[in-house]
């Protein structure tokens, strides 16, 4: 009892007997020092956050670097699907499915790390230049393959320019829908894939509508294909000869030809 009645008579001459004045200033160092001690450890922990260890110019490590490691593996998986499971067993040809793979693995590499940085337009003009590289300085891309190119270049920049307005279940959905609408014209809705070839007709004559089915008949057995259809091409009467374009399923003949125009279907096994 009496320890009690000596700490409320301290209590009371501390605030009653000092000047007010005096108290309030007290009171305020006593604020400011531990604001300044707070600042301090704040702009300590900041600096550390900040200036991660680097050397020569980058990062060691950084935190983003899970987030490159599961995305690029995604990304892949995607391809592989897409490319090796459902392109390639009906294409056979390895010089696209090298392509493929390559050109999706430096596009996701080239979008992935430009969203590292603050680009604004100088993205979207990297992007429409990356877009731009198909127009290859070589033979033309059959229209089929270069479907299967803006499928490779399409999905490699939505699995690396993802960010946190889009979630994972987002993210795999449309992955999924590409991967489902590819197979499904592929291998379940085009059941018969027609191929082509180019050839050069000189018995011009034949090429009327009256003699299709002599025209028919004339390249079957010159070729060895059962033909589904024939179109005509350029007609060069000073040669007297004629492009003919001969359509046909590969699925229903003894060898294999070279497409000319829609698919290869070359087996380069």
């Amino acid at each position: 009892m009496e320890t009690v009645i000596s700490i409320s008579d301290w209590i009371f001459n501390f605030f009653v007997q000092q000047e007010s004045g005096e108290l309030l200033d007290h009171l305020k160092e006593q604020g400011d020092a531990i604001q300044e001690a707070g600042k301090a450890i704040k702009k300590s922990i900041s600096d550390s956050e900040q200036q991660p260890k680097t050397w020569l110019g980058l990062q060691i490590f950084d935190m983003d670097f899970w987030k490159l490691l599961f995305r690029f593996f995604m990304n892949f998986a995607v391809l592989f699907v897409i490319i090796r499971m459902i392109y390639y067993p009906i294409a056979k040809r390895k010089d696209y499915l090298f392509t493929y793979f390559l050109l999706s693995i430096i596009i996701f590499s080239i979008c992935f790390t430009l969203k590292k940085f603050d680009l604004g337009l100088g993205m979207a003009l990297g992007l429409f230049a990356i877009f731009g590289i198909i127009r290859y300085r070589t033979d033309p891309i059959p229209i089929k393959e270069m479907t299967y190119l803006f499928i490779v270049i399409g999905v490699s920049v939505i699995n690396s320019l993802a960010n946190k307005k889009m979630s994972y279940a987002e993210l795999g959905f449309v992955n999924l829908a590409i991967i489902t609408a590819t197979y499904s014209l592929e291998r379940l809705w085009l059941l018969k894939h027609e191929s082509r070839k180019v050839v050069t007709y000189e018995k011009i004559e034949l090429i009327k509508p009256e003699n299709a089915e002599q025209l028919r008949t004339d390249l079957e057995n010159r070729i060895g294909i059962s033909i589904s259809r024939i179109q005509i091409g350029k007609i060069d009467f000073l040669k007297d000869t004629a492009q003919v374009f001969v359509y046909y399923y590969e699925s229903e003949q003894a060898t294999h030809f070279q497409d000319e125009g829609i698919s290869n279907t070359l087996n380069n096994k």
